[in-house]
């Protein structure tokens, strides 16, 4: 089949995790056009250069401000608004150069809009990949429901809406409170599978270490917080030009192979409450304590369903107390992730299998797949 898919360019947690769904789309003899804004199309390109199946186009989408790690919503409006017109512009000669060049049977969206709405338009399926539908599409607890989730739940809601089937990877699985709802593992690049295969345990604590990613724009003082406290710190995110040492912290260049080698050493790590590193962490068997970045609620969902299940601490800021806190604690999450199941993006292929089968019949939009789940409306139906 030819694909259209759709990835948003506002973090680089959909880039990556789409690299992998896309590679196996190819792999599977499909064709895919992939649409993408802001760095996840840089990425997503030269990722595949090579690729004959997969060709990556640029569209302009949403981008967001941050400040003293907290979202700027005023500073993200207005500059949405000034690049609008020429945004508009983009993605008007986007769509010129898919007509005609190109027809897909089926869309996939990774919470992106611009697929969705040449799905809407042409009458064509949309499979939805992503892990923010798990706000809208099931059931929370009152304690997650505080604050801005209502607000979150309706943002969410509306941005991929009417999708023929919705695919939630998650580490956590709360009950499915809607039909076409699948609930599935993290999908994980290779590197991360290859660091801890499903079956093998976890060499999480092999290091004295405890990585960091945070971002200078976000966190500004975070390394004057991090050289105050005991400890060894490898921080990532900051982007020096070679390894600097400024006593108990050390500024990593970012590499992906050295990454995931100081991630899967890690006592600990300290993170924004960003889901595809909580993910990696959480297959790899490393304790986190996340920062979620505020007026970000899901990054604040993320976090709080973390610390539920024992697989770390969730705070509003770093210091000295905190840090202790979490270290003393890393026994007991280390006990608690010993209970999690590493396993391989097998359940999402199978599930983006059934559904393209579907498709190609013509069947109607399943209320849930026959293949194996963590969690389906089947399930959670009366």
């Amino acid at each position: 089949m030819q694909v259209l898919y759709g990835v948003v360019g506002e973090g680089m947690g959909h880039a990556t995790r789409s690299r992998v769904v896309l590679r196996q789309l190819a792999a599977w003899g499909h064709d895919v056009l992939v649409v993408a804004s802001g760095r996840a199309f840089s990425f997503l390109r030269e990722r595949f250069a090579d690729e004959p199946r997969i060709r990556v186009e640029p569209i302009v989408g949403l981008h967001l401000v941050y400040e003293n790690n907290e979202l700027d919503k005023s500073a993200s409006l207005w500059s949405n608004l000034a690049g609008a017109p020429v945004g508009v512009l983009r993605n008007i000669d986007a769509y010129t150069r898919l007509v005609g060049s190109f027809s897909p049977q089926v869309v996939i969206s990774d919470f992106e809009s611009w697929a969705w709405l040449y799905a809407k338009v042409h009458d064509l399926p949309v499979i939805s990949i992503d892990n923010m539908q798990i706000i809208n599409r099931c059931r929370h607890d009152a304690e997650f429901r505080e604050g801005s989730f209502e607000l979150t739940r309706l943002a969410v809601k509306a941005r991929v809406p009417g999708a023929w089937h919705y695919l939630i990877t998650s580490f956590f699985f709360p009950p499915v409170r809607k039909p076409r709802t699948t609930l599935l593992p993290p999908l994980l690049r290779p590197e991360i599978l290859a660091a801890r295969p499903p079956g093998a345990a976890s060499r999480a604590g092999t290091g004295d270490h405890v990585l960091v990613y945070q971002t200078a724009g976000a966190n500004p003082g975070i390394l004057e917080t991090l050289a105050a406290l005991p400890g060894a710190f490898r921080v990532y995110g900051f982007a020096p030009d070679a390894e600097q040492t400024r006593g108990n912290v050390t500024l990593c260049p970012f590499s992906e192979t050295r990454f995931v080698d100081d991630l899967v050493a890690a006592r600990g790590v300290i993170a924004g409450g960003g889901y595809s590193l909580m993910g990696e962490a959480v297959h790899l068997g490393v304790p986190m304590l996340s920062l979620p970045i505020a007026g970000q609620y899901e990054q604040v969902l993320n976090a709080m369903y973390l610390e539920k299940l024992g697989y770390g601490l969730h705070a509003s800021q770093l210091d000295a107390p905190t840090l202790d806190r979490f270290l003393d604690e890393l026994p007991a999450f280390r006990t608690a992730l010993a209970g999690w199941v590493p396993r391989d993006n097998t359940m999402l292929f199978s599930a983006i299998q059934e559904l393209f089968s579907g498709i190609a019949s013509g069947a109607e939009p399943p209320s849930y797949l026959l293949s194996p789940s963590l969690g389906s409306w089947e399930q959670a139906a009366p």
